[in-house]
């Protein structure tokens, strides 16, 4: 038996597999047109709505409002909060310190001083990102010719940044919102999914010929890895949705990089394995194991998608999977002589990486059931 096999798909998982992937529509507009058109449209409205609430306030150089907002506005309501966030202090921080320094000293030493410390302060603060902004609001206070004094000039600065930040925000949740902890929900959910490919495309190879699509398997699962961590730092930006969001969705993305290293793991360790035969010997516990992870894998994605953890899964018992493997591998030790050392250490290498995915497949759904409130089963 090979443990790479392909297990076919319930109706229902397969089903969870078709809502999670994003669904090309019919017609020239796609899912990811779709998104970018609402985005265009969003971010056209707010700098509109900007500069003419700018001119009803009769703020002068109302486009810096307008640019603000073009600049905050993001794809979702945690990433637009992050950016509003940065542009603000950075935009507080360069207007004090332009205007300070531009009250003793000559160009260009005054500005050169003004900038260097604002940039240090920001770094200090840790607003790394907003240091940027402060040399910008800088250099339009003390350098850009206007009428008026430099504080009427850093004034309005944070004025327009100010008006720029708070359309940006109104139009993020208002206007087609866009929530960046339910995006990262799917997101986690299609991690687990894409996870449970990569861990079949790796057994294919054990014991037998390496599965083809192993190398693009292991990159979209990085891919969406790298991805979800992004929306979870926007998500952590936005108001809990409720008992256990926050917590549980950390969790979870941090389960998903935990299961990705181990199955990196478990792929150097069948490397070499086609003419193994001690780990034949682990059959058929290695092979139920195998089957009840991959399993494993698809019920969690679908525990992420409804996000509901308590229910184990049917017929699956991971940690009795463990004990009748650790159970096998008692029984087939005394054979060990007759065979390689280097062979007998990479199924013990085998082994002990799936028995460490298994757990961790637990532990997500168990672990995060906990974290959310949720009655224990």
């Amino acid at each position: 038996m090979r443990l790479g096999a392909k297990k076919t798909l319930s109706q229902q998982q397969l089903a969870l597999k078709l809502r999670l992937e994003p669904q090309s529509s019919s017609g020239w507009l796609s899912w990811e047109h779709r998104r970018l058109l609402i985005h265009a449209t969003k971010t056209a409205l707010a700098a509109a709505l900007c500069w003419w609430l700018a001119m009803r306030f009769g703020l002068h150089d109302g486009y810096w409002g307008a640019i603000s907002a073009i600049i905050v506005l993001q794809s979702n309501f945690g990433s637009t909060i992050g950016a509003s966030r940065d542009r603000l202090l950075g935009t507080l921080i360069g207007a004090a310190f332009g205007f300070s320094f531009s009250l003793f000293g000559t160009l260009p030493w005054n500005y050169l001083l003004a900038v260097l410390a604002a940039v240090t302060v920001c770094g200090l603060l840790g607003f790394r990102s907003s240091s940027r902004l402060a040399g910008v609001t800088i250099t339009i206070v003390m350098l850009v010719g206007q009428g008026g004094s430099h504080w009427t000039v850093a004034l309005d600065r944070v004025s327009e940044v100010i008006l720029g930040i708070l359309v940006a925000l109104a139009v993020s949740t208002l206007v087609f919102p866009d929530r960046a902890r339910l995006r990262l929900r799917d997101g986690l959910a299609q991690e687990f999914l894409v996870l449970g490919a990569f861990f079949e495309a790796i057994l294919q190879g054990f014991r037998g010929k390496p599965a083809e699509n192993l190398a693009a398997a292991r990159e979209d699962a990085l891919a969406v890895l790298r991805s979800n961590n992004q929306l979870l730092e926007a998500a952590r930006n936005e108001p809990s949705g409720g008992p256990g969001w926050r917590e549980g969705l950390g969790m979870l993305a941090q389960f998903g990089r935990s299961i990705y290293d181990a199955l990196v793991a478990l792929e150097f360790a069948v490397q070499d394995t086609h003419q193994d035969v001690y780990a034949q010997q682990l059959e058929p516990a290695l092979g139920r194991l195998a089957l009840d992870i991959h399993s494993g894998f698809h019920h969690v994605a679908g525990c992420v998608h409804h996000w509901r953890f308590h229910v184990p899964p049917p017929g699956v018992n991971l940690e009795e999977d463990i004990a009748q493997l650790e159970a096998r591998m008692a029984e087939v030790r005394h054979t060990g002589a007759q065979f390689a050392q280097a062979e007998i250490l990479r199924a013990y290498a085998v082994q002990l990486h799936m028995k460490q995915i298994a757990r961790l497949l637990r532990a997500s759904r168990v672990e995060t059931s906990r974290a959310v409130g949720e009655a224990e089963k």
